[in-house]
């Protein structure tokens, strides 16, 4: 892995870049619970894994939204933009869950910047994200995210 550095005067030259892929991370039932708490989402194929095993996953999974959240921390391993006095996660656009994300497997993220929008003191960047599992067929999370950057 290695972050991208760039300076907020030539930020639209990244229209079109691919930033590559993060480190893995693996996924651990404290993370699960911590988030259930978090969302108040405590469904027992998150956190219950005894009842986990006998479900349609055969073991807990990581909620869809927690897996999500990760595009924050990954995101901040692909890109470093200096010369900026705000950086704002602005939101997302199509967002798809293609695959669960099993207690104890390892993801990690790639990102391609699909588009540079100028705007009044600053630019947004539209980013294509896939948070993929080690080994498995599909993606975790397929997601454009946007981020602004203001000078």
């Amino acid at each position: 892995m290695s972050t991208t550095e760039i300076d907020f005067a030539v930020i639209e030259d990244l229209k079109g870049k691919d930033l590559g892929f993060t480190e893995y991370r693996t996924v651990t039932q404290e993370q699960v619970d911590t988030f259930a708490d978090a969302a108040d989402d405590h469904q027992w194929i998150h956190t219950d894994p005894e009842r986990a095993k006998d479900g349609p996953f055969g073991g807990p999974i990581a909620h869809g939204f927690l897996t999500l959240s990760l595009a924050i921390p990954f995101w901040t391993e692909l890109l470093e933009v200096s010369g900026v006095a705000t950086k704002i996660n602005y939101g997302l656009d199509k967002v798809r869950f293609p695959a669960p994300v099993h207690v104890g497997a390892r993801i990690r993220m790639s990102a391609t910047i699909s588009d540079v929008i100028v705007l009044p003191g600053g630019v947004q960047l539209e980013v294509d994200q896939v948070i993929e599992i080690e080994g498995a067929p599909k993606p975790a999370v397929v997601a454009r995210g946007l981020y602004r950057f203001y000078a």
